[in-house]
């Protein structure tokens, strides 16, 4: 009877204890999306860093730099696996093909709010790093020669 009660224990345990870990992973990748992600950006100026940064509360103090990624979930994903990403280092990965992006960059001032951006628009390969299939960190975007 001993016997029977291991497998089912077993079992038990790790119901309980998967769950925590994935969503673990799938806050770290919400918090990515709502640091970096912003699929239809409605103008790409000054205007539209200062009103998202205020929005995804990244100006409590002033963020120096963010940058936000265009386009859809999948293709970001993506870059996690080697559909649309190559490893890039030793933790990272780039995208194989570029993405448009808006990166805002504080203008000075003080650290506190209001806080004062300017927005760079363009195309770029982005760097991100991934656990368990999903971007969790964007490291950088550059233009790839």
């Amino acid at each position: 009877m001993v016997m029977g009660q291991g497998p089912l224990l077993v079992f038990i345990l790790g119901l309980c204890v998967t769950p925590p870990t994935l969503a673990q992973d799938n806050s770290r990748y919400k918090h990515f999306l709502t640091q970096h992600y912003d699929a239809k950006p409605k103008g790409r100026n000054d205007r539209y860093c200062e009103s998202m940064m205020e929005s995804r509360e990244l100006t409590s103090p002033c963020k120096d730099t963010n940058t936000f990624i265009h386009g859809n979930k999948g293709s970001i994903k993506a870059i996690c696996g080697n559909k649309n990403g190559s490893p890039y280092g030793e933790h990272l990965r780039i995208s194989k093909s570029p993405f448009q992006v808006t990166t805002c960059k504080h203008s000075g001032g003080s650290p506190r709010p209001p806080c004062r951006y300017r927005a760079t628009a363009g195309f770029r390969h982005i760097v991100i790093a991934c656990e368990n299939g999903l971007p969790v960190h964007f490291d950088e975007s550059f233009f790839r020669l």
